[in-house]
């Protein structure tokens, strides 16, 4: 490179003359090579969004794949006053009348009455027992109705007792409470003194402060006793939880489908297919108004796949029941493409043939939502065609940089060679130039010979 711009022998400007003529030959290579960048980011980000959209529309089929889906029940109650209640698939569609006529309760014993609580006792032990089960307490002579509370309450083995102070007009009682309700959770208390007085059997004489009850109800009319207000078989697969009791008063149990949340899948995967549609039309459209178009248009894949799906969305699926189409269950494609839905023809169609619904959607290999999600795995799993296209894509980025480095390798020689050559150049003009002044000076020196500056 010349160490100024401008030649020292030849008077011309190096720098820029080399500079322009290396522009003039890495321009438009490097333009050629941003546009192609450019071209290989847009489709690796449009591949992104589309991977993105089918994957979206691919969640939404989970639902409707799944036999489960389609079974599922749901229960009504005609009033919440009196119980509430769960229900299992198992349940079978029906109505029943229930009545309350009584809740189970928890039996509570209460000690002796005393006056101090903290007064000590005296040693010796105590047996609870409850439903055939039973623990032991160690009272010392240091104890109290007090510290016997905590030893109660803390004790590993206790079967279903809890302990607490109450204190009334007739002085302070140890309280115990069957954890669990009903007659066969009633509590026994047995004290035994380690000496001669009968302070513990005196003390711990209980006496029953609240009944265990059991609940009883009437399932169309057929009495049912349980020891829990939790009752589970009344009705198959429905668990009943007892609020309130009152043996005039009927509550209508009604088990039915829960097409809600049947209408609630189909209604996501209508949104989700029709957001797949929208997303591949902008990437796949040209405007003529401004003459730009979308990073996929032309591309062969984004119309291999909408010809995929939309040709099982237009199928006829065999079921048990006859043949059925997402069209004769009110899901009907649009002139643009989308999906919609007659309620009022959907509505029907799950009221009259959920299980046809049911085997048009799940059908391993056959039914709607398991093709369609076939299909989508070959674009969206990991190792898909979209995962190949990307694995390409950045392939040709790689390659794209390679020759980018290549290029600027071959302009910095190129520029190298034009700065030898032009101060070369630069050198022998500047020789010239002054052999041409010796030789004037010289000619000016000979006799006779004017100058014509003179």
């Amino acid at each position: 490179m010349g160490l100024t711009s401008v030649g020292l022998g030849s008077g011309l400007d190096i720098n820029g003359i080399v500079s322009a003529l290396v522009n003039s030959e890495q321009a438009p290579k490097v333009a050629q090579f941003d546009a192609k960048e450019g071209t290989i980011n847009s489709e690796i980000s449009a591949l992104g969004f589309l991977k993105s959209a089918l994957s979206e529309f691919q969640d939404s089929l989970s639902f409707l794949s799944k036999a489960d889906s389609f079974d599922s029940q749901v229960v009504k109650l005609s009033k919440s006053t009196y119980l509430s209640s769960t229900v299992t698939n198992d349940a079978v569609s029906g109505s029943y009348s229930i009545a309350v006529e009584e809740l189970a309760q928890s039996q509570k014993v209460g000690s002796l009455a005393v006056s101090d609580v903290k007064a000590p006792l005296a040693e010796g032990s105590l047996n609870f027992a409850v439903d055939g089960d039973s623990f032991d307490i160690a009272v010392s002579d240091e104890d109290t109705l007090q510290t016997l509370v905590t030893k109660i309450n803390a004790a590993k083995d206790n079967v279903g007792v809890t302990a607490t102070i109450v204190n009334s007009d007739d002085g302070a009682k140890l309280v115990l409470t069957s954890n669990k309700t009903g007659t066969a959770n009633n509590i026994t208390v047995s004290a035994t003194d380690a000496g001669a007085g009968t302070v513990l059997a005196d003390t711990f004489a209980m006496t029953e402060l609240q009944p265990a009850k059991d609940s009883i109800i009437y399932v169309d009319g057929l009495k049912l006793t349980s020891s829990s207000n939790t009752i589970e078989g009344a009705i198959d697969g429905v668990t009943l939880n007892l609020k309130e009791a009152d043996i005039d008063k009927l509550t209508t149990l009604t088990v039915s489908k829960n097409t809600s949340s049947i209408k609630t899948g189909i209604q996501a995967f209508v949104d989700a297919f029709n957001s797949m549609s929208e997303t591949i039309a902008s990437l796949t459209s040209y405007n003529p108004d401004t003459q730009e178009a979308g990073a996929l248009q032309g591309d062969s894949l984004p119309r291999s796949i909408q010809s995929q799906l939309r040709n099982v969305i237009s199928s006829s699926f065999s079921t048990s029941n006859g043949n059925l189409s997402l069209a004769s269950i009110g899901i009907t494609t649009t002139r643009s493409g989308t999906l919609e839905i007659d309620d009022d023809i959907l509505s029907a169609a799950l009221e009259s043939n959920v299980s046809g619904i049911k085997e048009m959607f799940t059908t391993e290999g056959t039914g709607a939502a398991t093709k369609l999600d076939g299909y989508l795995d070959a674009y969206v799993a990991t190792g898909s065609i979209i995962d190949s296209r990307d694995t390409s894509l950045d392939s040709s980025l790689v390659r794209l940089t390679e020759q980018r480095e290549a290029f600027a390798s071959k302009m910095a020689a190129f520029q190298a060679r034009l700065y030898t050559q032009y101060n070369y150049m630069d050198l022998i003009v500047g020789q010239l130039s002054t052999q041409s002044s010796d030789l004037q000076s010289r000619l000016d020196s000979l006799p006779g010979l004017v100058s014509k500056n003179d």
